[in-house]
């Protein structure tokens, strides 16, 4: 056989994928950025679990795409023990200052949440990071922070996609001068091969650093303690507090020294063969796990998924799934969110029942009102990690939150969480703003368990999220392709529901479609009702997927990532 006759397609006529998929049998890693893939996986080879390299990594997300990843944002986390099988969630998400109150939202600002400091809500990445160490990680701080601590001081290589954003938000930086000192440097957005540096921030990170190593003496505990408090309590709180007050803020140092990211039992549905696991509804996590629900009940095996009718089936399920997140899906510790009844089969099946196979539910008919006006999409924000290491445990984590739309606090190079931009001023909404509650996220880490096998996966892209963890799942689990291939297939999205970010505006029956599906596809929504819109191929707005599964038969460990994004995997 000659060298020119080696098939590009795969057995089912697919193309093969851009990437391999990455196959080790000690661990793997895929994250969201190369570097963060890079540091996790040194933290495996040195030893560390998946726990120390998912933090690892997370803390590098915070420096290398700090455009939408904050290192005072949010980490939503989920982990499953080896030696237990068991899943637990770590929220971070932060929650409103006490001084927070919706009249003043309603009667100051008009109902909105305007940007800058007062949509901020206490940063909770820094304890959601310290206490997945703590219970269940083995390293310092100060070790799993070391790659992030040097690539915020010394710079990394600015990279297409980081700089392009940050030009397209040059505007918002140049708000106030600190945001535009670090983003804007010389007056203008940072170029692709430029060496970026973040000087406060990596101070920031050394100085948590350096406290947990001053208290190592009396162990690691109070090691992890101590650069907790660092932040929580000591200078990095000062600085944060203080400038609140001075700027009118509301976050204060009660507030944040009360802060404690609550570690949690996960929401789990099943779908096939699989326990998909989510975080509860104080995320969007649980859109997933209605979507699989709802899908359950269909022959998806028997249908082709280049086809109009699957891709139509898969938006109509996804707006029957957000209709409920805007309905009900709230801080459960503050609301009684009915999310059995949600998943319950009767719910279930009228859901269901709802889809017709040649006709797009209208907007309207779903929310009761007419098409509003002048929507516009959000940015999308966030990225993600998970690790599978050599004792099977598994991480997967969705750190976020941006510096555009809120002043870095001066001298530290942190922008505390904006994410207040996830609730609503207006009363009567489950995601009223209240003094103590949580925003209603979009970051919504997955892990999903079979008999064979275990997969990490999660995505950036707002509330593109579960729509494009969806896909690949199906793709994955249901249609047979190969983990690389199962994440670069083209992938369709619905905006037809209230955004998740201010100012919440839909785009009724819009469905986006990347444009090397098959024209067929789009035409045959359009006929079936969906304002059709076609993306660029492989554009970052379908999110930036990746994925760890281990496989429970041989042992053998996977990895992928989306090219979408500067996403990489590896392993060994």
């Amino acid at each position: 056989m000659s060298i020119d006759s080696v098939s590009t397609v795969g057995a089912d006529g697919a193309p093969i994928a851009f990437r391999p998929t990455i196959l080790g049998t000690r661990h793997v890693v895929s994250a969201g950025h190369y570097l963060a893939a890079q540091a996790a996986f040194q933290v495996l080879e040195g030893g560390g679990n998946a726990i120390d390299a998912g933090v690892a990594g997370g803390l590098v997300l915070g420096v290398v795409q700090s455009e939408f990843v904050n290192i005072a944002g949010v980490a939503p986390i989920m982990i499953r023990l080896a030696a237990t099988g068991e899943v637990m969630t770590i929220s971070g998400l932060g929650v409103w200052p006490a001084a927070a109150r919706l009249e003043d939202f309603v009667t100051r600002h008009g109902g909105t949440i305007p940007n800058g400091i007062l949509r901020t809500v206490v940063p909770a990445a820094p304890d959601a990071w310290i206490t997945a160490l703590a219970r269940w990680g083995t390293m310092s701080f100060a070790d799993a922070a070391g790659a992030a601590i040097r690539l915020a001081s010394d710079g990394f290589v600015m990279y297409p996609l980081m700089a392009e954003l940050i030009g397209v938000f040059a505007a918002d930086y140049a708000v106030w001068p600190q945001n535009a000192a670090i983003y804007l440097p010389r007056g203008s957005p940072p170029r692709a091969g430029d060496v970026f540096v973040q000087a406060d921030l990596g101070r920031t990170l050394r100085f948590m650093a350096d406290q947990d190593r001053a208290a190592q003496s009396k162990g690691r505990a109070a090691g992890l303690t101590a650069a907790r408090d660092a932040f929580y309590r000591g200078d990095i709180a000062g600085a944060i507090c203080n400038f609140h007050r001075r700027e009118g803020g509301l976050l204060t140092r009660e507030d944040m020294a009360a802060y404690r990211a609550p570690i949690e039992l996960p929401l789990v549905q099943r779908f096939a063969d699989l326990d998909v696991y989510t975080c509860g509804p104080w995320c969007q996590g649980p859109v997933l796990a209605q979507m699989l629900a709802i899908l359950d009940g269909f022959p998806l095996r028997d249908m082709a998924r280049d086809d109009t009718g699957y891709a139509h089936l898969l938006i109509e399920a996804m707006k029957l799934a957000f209709l409920d997140r805007e309905r009900h899906y709230a801080d459960p510790a503050f609301h009684d969110v009915p999310m059995a009844r949600l998943l319950g089969s009767d719910h279930v099946g009228a859901q269901r029942a709802r889809i017709q196979a040649d006709r797009a539910i209208p907007y309207a008919e779903l929310y009761g009102e007419a098409s509003p006006a002048g929507a516009k999409v959000a940015a999308l924000d966030t990225s993600y990690i998970s690790a599978v290491d050599r004792h099977g445990n598994v991480f997967s984590a969705t750190p976020s939150d941006v510096s555009y739309d809120t002043p870095v606090i001066p001298g530290t190079g942190l922008c505390p969480s904006s994410r207040g931009s996830q609730s609503w001023a207006i009363p009567g909404h489950p995601c009223a703003i209240a003094p103590g509650t949580r925003p209603r996220l979009t970051p919504n880490p997955a892990i999903a368990v079979g008999t064979d096998t275990i997969m990490g996966f999660g995505t950036p892209g707002g509330d593109v999220q579960c729509q494009a963890m969806l896909q690949v799942l199906l793709n994955w689990r249901v249609h047979g392709m190969d983990l690389q291939r199962a994440i670069e297939a083209a992938r369709v999205a619905t905006y037809s529901f209230p955004d998740s970010f201010e100012p919440h505006m839909p785009l009724p029956d819009k469905a986006m479609v990347e444009g090397r599906s098959d024209g067929r596809v789009m035409d045959g929504l359009a006929a079936r009702g969906h304002d059709v819109g076609v993306w660029p191929d492989f554009t970052w707005r379908a999110g930036g997927v990746c994925a760890t599964v281990l496989d429970r038969t041989n042992g053998v460990r996977s990895a992928a990532a989306d090219p979408r994004r500067p996403c990489y995997a590896q392993g060994w």
